[in-house]
């Protein structure tokens, strides 16, 4: 993996970034090729698709819907928008070759994810984490900020990995390889979870866990040693990362 960025560099790109509120919109219309060149003139970044009584925009919400309203020629229109004055893109998908991304999953921009990976449907990973090679994040589960997740660990669906952006100062969770953390636990901010170790459905971890540990209950303490027993009941699958 590259290497991480400050927490400084972090919130500079956020607060620097341009605040977008991108919308697709579905337009009839008498006039398509007038249409489409109005919205091309006046809308910075605007993509523009014509048919033979329709246009399909994307750009900036506000600017498109200026346009619209000022032209007579438009029957209708349908907008698509789910944020509003967005500091942070979800990340390019494409750029991710060797993962799996089931849909509804949310990324974020500044995400590195290492091979094999995967990402299950309703998972969140949020700016600037990291997440090792063969690593599966259940649905539902939250990877917060500068998380830093190792190789083959499982993060069990409504899992919860605390994020760190604010204070500065403070630690990122990290999560060595081989962990596998059990559905709906919740890891906080600053905590390290050793090696081979396994943290229990529903668990809240609060401070470091040793490697090769389980631990258990809320706060999360360490209950006994990974054995064979455990080993075989928190088994990570290959066959799961493969493409």
């Amino acid at each position: 993996m590259s290497e991480r960025m400050s927490p400084e560099e972090l919130i500079r790109y956020i607060s620097e970034s341009p605040k977008r509120t991108i919308a697709k919109f579905y337009v009839k219309t008498k006039d398509p090729e007038g249409l489409a060149r109005e919205l091309e003139e006046r809308v910075e970044d605007a993509k523009v698709f014509t048919g033979t009584d329709h246009v399909v925009a994307v750009g900036e919400h506000d600017d498109i819907l200026e346009v619209l309203n000022t032209r007579d020629d438009v029957k209708y229109y349908h907008k698509e928008l789910d944020h509003r004055n967005r500091a942070v893109p979800l990340a390019d998908y494409g750029k991710f070759e060797d993962v799996r991304i089931e849909p509804g999953a949310i990324i974020r921009d500044k995400v590195e994810l290492g091979k094999g990976v995967v990402v299950m449907m309703g998972a969140v990973i949020n700016i600037g984490a990291r997440i090792g090679d063969g690593t599966m994040v259940d649905m539902n589960a939250v990877v917060g900020s500068r998380a830093e997740i190792g190789k083959n660990v499982h993060v069990g669906a409504g899992a919860v990995i605390a994020g760190v952006l604010e204070p500065p100062s403070a630690k990122p969770v990290v999560i060595e390889d081989n962990v596998v953390i059990g559905a709906n636990a919740v890891i906080l901010e600053g905590v390290r979870v050793g090696e081979g170790s396994v943290v229990a459905a529903g668990a809240v971890v609060t401070e470091d866990v040793p490697p090769g540990k389980v631990v258990a209950g809320v706060p999360a303490r360490v209950v006994k040693d990974v054995d064979e027993k455990t080993e075989a009941k928190t088994q990570i699958v290959d066959a799961l990362r493969k493409l």
